[in-house]
C-alpha cells in the first residue's frame, strides 16, 4: 500500500519517465506533470535542441475518487540553436499521456471510446461524467474509432452470404424529411460489415467495387427484402450469387395487402375509416393471425365477422391467398416452391379477384425465383434485421444523428464487431 500522498498521485500518472510536479485541489481536481528532461535532436539537422519556453496544456483526465480531473502536462518548446536550420521550433510530444490535437488524455479518450463505441452509452452521460463538453468527448471517440477501424485490417474476411437492407437515419427539416442509411452485414456471421448513405443501388455498389473482384467472387448468397434497388446491386455486381427474397418480408407483404383490402372494403361499405364497433375492423388481428393458431372460437367469430363486413368477399379472398403464401413456406422442395409460387401469382391475376390480390400475384411473379431460393439455401435476412436493431439502440442513445460520419463510426463500433484489443496500440493523426 502507499501511503505517500505524493507517491500515490506518482504512481496514478502511470509512467516511469513522467514526472509529478503538484496538484491543485478544487472543484475540479488538476494534476501538474512535465516529461523527465533528455537530449533531443533537431529534427530538420540532428543538432541538439535547446528549451526555448515552456506550455501548459490542460487535458481531460479519467476521474479520481467521482470527482472530474484535468492533467496539466508542462510541455517543452525546443528550438534549434543553428540560424541555417530551416526548422524553427516545435513542441514535445507524448502519445502516451495524450495524442495530438486531442483535449483527452490517451487513457481518458480509450476509455470513452469504450464506453460509447461498445457499450452504446451516451456521449452526453460520458461528458457529464468526464466533466467536459459534449463535443469534446464525440470528437475524441469519432478520431479514435475511426483509427480502430482501419488499424482491423481483418475485421472481416471472405464474406459468403451478404445482406442488405435500410434504415431510418434521420429527420431533417422543416417537412422532416428522411434520410435513410443502407446495412451491409456478413449474414452468417451476424457483423455489420459498412454503412453507406442512401437506400438506392448507387452506395452498396460503390462499397463492392471498393472491396475488389475477389471479395465479390465469394459471395454466393445475396439476402434482401423485396426491394429493386437492392436486387440491381447483387444482379449487377455479384450475378453470380443465388438472390434470396426474406420469407419474413414476403409475409408481411402479403399481409399488407390483406390490410389494405380491409381498409379500403371498409370505406365502400361504411363510408369511413374502422371504429371499435365495425366488423372488419374488429377481426383486424384475427386476419393476420396465423389460420393453424385459430381456435373453433376464433374461427367461428372470424366467419361472422367476415359475413358482416365483407359482401362480396374480398377480404375472405386476399386472407386465402395470404395463407397460401404461408404454406410456400411449410416444406423445403425448392422445384414444388417454385411451381407453387408461379402457379399462386398466376391465379392471383383472375379479373374477378381484388385489386390487392392481383397486386400480390404480380409480386410473387416478379420474385418467384428469389421467393423459392429460401428453399434452397436456408439464408434469410433476419441477422440483417437484428443489426438493424443494435443500430436503433445506438440511435435511441444518440437521441439523433446529423452527421453521417458520426453515424456510421458508431454503428460500426457497436455492430461491427472490431478487435477492441486494437484499441490500446492506436493513436489518431
Amino acid at each position: 500500500m502507499i501511503t505517500d500522498p505524493t507517491r500515490a498521485l506518482a504512481w496514478m500518472v502511470g509512467l516511469d519517465d513522467v514526472t509529478f510536479l503538484g496538484l491543485d485541489p478544487g472543484e475540479v481536481t488538476t494534476v501538474h506533470v512535465e516529461s523527465v528532461r533528455r537530449a533531443v535532436g533537431c529534427p530538420g539537422c540532428g543538432t541538439l535542441a535547446q528549451v526555448k519556453d515552456r506550455v501548459v496544456v490542460v487535458l481531460v483526465d479519467l476521474p479520481v475518487y467521482g470527482r472530474s480531473t484535468r492533467l496539466a502536462w508542462h510541455k517543452r518548446r525546443m528550438h534549434c540553436p543553428d540560424a541555417d536550420c530551416a526548422a524553427t521550433s516545435w513542441t514535445e510530444e507524448d502519445d502516451r499521456i495524450a495524442a495530438a490535437r486531442q483535449v483527452l488524455t490517451s487513457r481518458a479518450a480509450r476509455w470513452a471510446t469504450v464506453q460509447v463505441g461498445r457499450h452504446a452509452r451516451s456521449v452526453s452521460e460520458v461528458a457529464n461524467e468526464l466533466g467536459c463538453a459534449w463535443h469534446t468527448v464525440n470528437d475524441t471517440v469519432v478520431a479514435y474509432g475511426e483509427a480502430l477501424l482501419d488499424a482491423d485490417t481483418e475485421r472481416f474476411g471472405a464474406v459468403t452470404a451478404l445482406g442488405l437492407d435500410e434504415v431510418l437515419m434521420v429527420r431533417l427539416g422543416t417537412y422532416r424529411r428522411q434520410e435513410f442509411s443502407t446495412q451491409l452485414v456478413d449474414v452468417h456471421r451476424g457483423q455489420l460489415l459498412d454503412v453507406v448513405p442512401g437506400r438506392s443501388s448507387v452506395g452498396p455498389m460503390a462499397w463492392l467495387v471498393e472491396q475488389g473482384p475477389g471479395f465479390r467472387s465469394a459471395i454466393e448468397y445475396g439476402t434482401l427484402d423485396l426491394s429493386g434497388p437492392y436486387r440491381r446491386v447483387f444482379e449487377l455486381m455479384t450475378p453470380h450469387a443465388t438472390l434470396v427474397a426474406d420469407p419474413f418480408h414476403v409475409l408481411r407483404h402479403a399481409n399488407t395487402k390483406l390490410d389494405e383490402c380491409r381498409r379500403r372494403v371498409q370505406n365502400e361499405t361504411l363510408g369511413h375509416r374502422g371504429r371499435k364497433n365495425d366488423p372488419l375492423f374488429r377481426g383486424r388481428r384475427l386476419l393476420t393471425k396465423a389460420k393453424e393458431r385459430l381456435d373453433d372460437k376464433g374461427r367461428e367469430k372470424l366467419a361472422g365477422l367476415l359475413r358482416a363486413g365483407d359482401p362480396n368477399g374480398d377480404v375472405a379472398t386476399v386472407w386465402e391467398a395470404k395463407e397460401a403464401v404461408r404454406e410456400l413456406y411449410a416444406h423445403a422442395d425448392a422445384e414444388l416452391a417454385l411451381e407453387w409460387v408461379t402457379q399462386l401469382g398466376r391465379d392471383l391475376q383472375d379479373a374477378d379477384y381484388p385489386v390487392e390480390a392481383r397486386s400480390l400475384g404480380r409480386t410473387l411473379i416478379r420474385w418467384r425465383r428469389q421467393i423459392a431460393a429460401w428453399h434452397e439455401a436456408h439464408v434469410t435476412n433476419g441477422p440483417t434485421e437484428a443489426v438493424n436493431n443494435l443500430i436503433k439502440r445506438v440511435k435511441r442513445a444518440a437521441f439523433g444523428f446529423m452527421s453521417f460520419r458520426n453515424y456510421r463510426i458508431r454503428s460500426l463500433l457497436y455492430a461491427g464487431k472490431p478487435n477492441w484489443a486494437l484499441l490500446s496500440t492506436i493513436t489518431p493523426r
